[in-house]
């Protein structure tokens, strides 16, 4: 490791621990020395200066939290000394004359994946079941049970193997302690089937809790995220079981859908149980028409197509100190490529991007994007505070614990996802993404309710970051998996795709970093690489109720 100290931006008065230091060590970081009066962890940071209560934390080179009371210089900043703060907003100073990237390495670059006929290309190519209820859920758990095994496309049962290996053992005679010294061994679980569609990636089943008892704006709401995902490009065509009369009506799907795709020709299927009677006639007819459908959605074989092509979502989940020095700020990079390049990134969780408005606003390419992004961050916190909890609540004990202490500090590093590139679109849960560039969509903070959202919105694969190590995935888009740490990389390979760490060890730049992540994303879209989370059968899908989620 090349340094063990490190000075964000140049306004910072935090120092972040890029090691763990111990109380009474002194370092040394552009001239000045600093002897630490307590021990700091790695990814916690400590003041440059003696603070009085009520002077300004800042990191990023922003107002990140409060003193609460009189900080030592050398001190560590914690929740009992640090409250979360940022600073006020002021005026739009247009920030939009953006020096993009080099991408000369990656222009006539393409990548394999599956066009349509309104002119996006997926990177996979899916059928989807959707219900519009939950009342549906049971009946789209026997379509599950009918189809994946039989057509090739579950994958190994490597768990159920191992119970069953465990009783042969018991049924031989083998002791308790015998049996409890098995090891689980992933390299005898035998390979999934041949799929009996080759073209055909998979389908993908899309239960929840939704449909009826909500608002009518939740079922509103919830229809709209439904028609993102059956109008991906990642989606070859669609089945949807419908109980009759609940709140989300199939009417309002196909309105939904005509909203995204007027020209909307996929195979789509709607099966209403109240209509047809016994269960037994719906899942025998449904499972008839998916199997048609399948042989269409065969049909379709990967092509080269442009980089501008891709609607990459930007998300991070189990964030830890070291999220917004390497793996958020590498993937912004990797956005700012792909901006450059023509394509679309989506960067959303708005309770994460509390204290940076100021920043993004002055990015906004006009005024009225502005003012929408204003409009929706004022009115969720408002609608967090009606609830008693507020954006300053976000930051999880997994957070806290490794060195995000406020909301603030949190949002920083995290819209390091974004990049630096101009703000070209704001929407709102679950609108689709209309234009190249940076979007900004409103959705939760909660990394599964987030990326579930994006998805809807058009990306068609996704940048996932994490300090602490989370497994989510979703059910028609890759989520390529990335440390911010070497640590996390190596206790957690099944799980993480890209390394971030060597950027803290100083073996590798961001710009580095973020050109190796896009070289990989273009393989996992075209189909040459599976990422763990596609691996690991990883098909995370929870809408969002438009209540109070941080």
């Amino acid at each position: 490791m090349n340094a063990k100290v490190l000075k964000v931006h140049p306004a910072d008065n935090v120092i972040v621990a890029l090691t763990d230091l111990a109380q009474g060590d002194t370092v040394s970081l552009d001239g000045a020395s600093y002897t630490l009066k307590e021990p700091i962890a790695a990814k916690h940071k400590f003041t440059m200066n003696d603070m009085a209560q009520g002077d300004k934390i800042k990191m990023y080179g922003l107002v990140v939290g409060t003193a609460k009371n009189p900080i030592a210089k050398g001190m560590r900043i914690s929740v009992e000394n640090t409250t979360h703060a940022v600073g006020d907003l002021h005026a739009r100073e247009k920030k939009t004359n953006w020096i993009a990237p080099d991408v000369s390495k990656w222009k006539s670059k393409t990548f394999m994946g599956y066009h349509r006929s309104d002119g996006s290309v997926g990177t996979a190519n899916y059928w989807v079941v959707v219900p519009m209820v939950f009342c549906e859920n049971k009946n789209v758990d026997s379509l599950k049970e009918a189809l994946l095994e039989e057509l090739g496309f579950s994958s190994p049962k490597k768990y159920k193997q191992f119970t069953k290996r465990l009783i042969s053992m018991y049924q031989s005679g083998q002791s308790v302690s015998d049996i409890q010294e098995v090891a689980f061994d992933e390299t005898t679980i035998g390979v999934s089937n041949n799929p009996l569609f080759p073209n055909v990636d998979g389908i993908r089943f899309l239960t929840h809790s939704m449909g009826c008892g909500g608002t009518r704006q939740d079922a509103q709401a919830l229809c709209g995220l439904l028609a993102g995902y059956i109008t991906n490009p990642n989606v070859a065509g669609a089945t949807v079981l419908s109980l009759g009369c609940q709140n989300a009506q199939a009417s309002i799907l196909k309105e939904e859908i005509d909203k995204r795709s007027p020209q909307f020709n996929k195979p789509f299927q709607v099966f209403e149980q109240q209509k047809m009677g016994r269960e037994a006639d719906l899942i025998g007819e449904a499972v008839k028409q998916i199997f048609t459908g399948l042989i269409i959605a065969n049909q379709s074989h990967r092509e080269p197509a442009p980089l501008s092509k891709l609607c990459v979502g930007l998300e991070c989940g189990g964030s830890d100190g070291f999220s917004g020095i390497s793996a958020n700020p590498a993937i912004g990079y990797t956005s700012d490529l792909i901006s450059a390049l023509g394509g679309s990134v989506i960067l959303s969780e708005f309770p994460e991007l509390c204290g940076v408005e100021q920043e993004l606003c002055d990015r906004c390419v006009d005024e009225a994007t502005a003012n929408r992004f204003v409009d929706l961050m004022t009115r969720y916190n408002q609608r967090a505070h009606e609830a008693g909890s507020g954006f300053d609540m976000n930051p999880s004990p997994g957070n806290i614990k490794d060195g995000l202490i406020t909301d603030a500090i949190k949002s920083a590093g995290a819209a390091k996802k974004g990049g630096t590139s101009p703000v070209m679109d704001v929407l709102d849960y679950p609108e689709k993404v209309r234009k190249q560039g940076l979007t900004l969509l409103c959705t939760p903070g909660n990394d599964v309710e987030s990326t579930t959202g994006m998805v809807g919105s058009g990306a068609t694969i996704c940048l996932f970051t994490t300090g602490l190590g989370t497994p989510t995935g979703n059910p028609i888009a890759p989520v390529i998996k990335l440390s911010s740490n070497t640590k996390l990389y190596e206790k957690m390979p099944d799980i993480i795709d890209i390394n971030t760490g060597p950027i803290i060890e100083g073996s590798e730049t961001i710009e580095q970093a973020g050109g190796r992540i896009l070289d990989y994303l273009i393989k996992v879209a075209s189909g040459e690489e599976k990422c763990a989370a596609d691996r690991n059968g990883q098909e995370d899908f929870i809408p969002w109720k438009r209540g109070v989620s941080l």
